[in-house]
């Protein structure tokens, strides 16, 4: 009976990989990128930079360290499915950008962006397309480190330990006033070193 209920397509995987194809041959930004622009998608973040935790591991300009999406307001409760106004991607990789910032040891000038927007019916394709990206490159941010997307939890809600990656990269004033147990750097370091790309 379960064979009965199981859907393929074959144009679907064309679909997304027409999508993937395509956002990979889009330009390579800086972060954020230097011109405000408005539209919702998915979008791949870069690093060039010589952190040591890193280090052997990234400085291809194919290879992303973090995968991502960004939504129009109502996107989740389909009460929309896109406006070609909001201005949810560019936002999205500016709070990466100062979030990256403010941290004691990452530098932003060291990493870059590439984005595909979806409009119109399209839109139904940004978690399928960001899914996809992140099973085909397993970047580390989204695998293997947690908590770079992360936000502040809000005032009352700070007995919540620090992300992976807070610790790794600590500057951000919220992460600063979580006091739950946080997880070991060393921990963390190993897990980057079994890393598999």
């Amino acid at each position: 009976m379960k064979k009965e209920h199981i859907f393929k397509s074959t144009s679907f995987k064309e679909l997304i990989n027409h999508a993937i194809a395509f956002l990979e041959g889009t330009p390579v930004e800086s972060l954020p990128p230097s011109t405000r622009f408005s539209g919702s998608g998915v979008y791949v973040l870069y690093y060039f930079g010589n952190c040591k935790v890193y280090e052997g591991i990234y400085g291809e300009p194919h290879l992303p360290i973090y995968v991502g999406k960004a939504v129009p307001p109502g996107w989740r409760q389909a009460r929309m499915r896109s406006d070609e106004n909001d201005g949810s991607l560019f936002r999205r990789l500016s709070e990466h950008a100062r979030n990256i910032a403010s941290t004691d040891n990452l530098s932003l000038s060291d990493f870059r962006c590439r984005f595909i927007l979806f409009a119109y019916d399209e839109s139904d394709l940004v978690g399928t397309v960001e899914a996809a990206l992140i099973r085909k490159y397993n970047p580390l941010w989204n695998s293997f480190i947690d908590g770079f997307g992360n936000h502040d939890p809000g005032s009352g809600r700070y007995d919540q330990a620090k992300s992976e990656w807070d610790v790794l990269h600590p500057g951000r004033e919220w992460a600063n006033r979580l006091r739950g147990v946080s997880p070991k750097s060393e921990n963390i370091l190993k897990k980057i070193k079994n890393y598999k790309r």
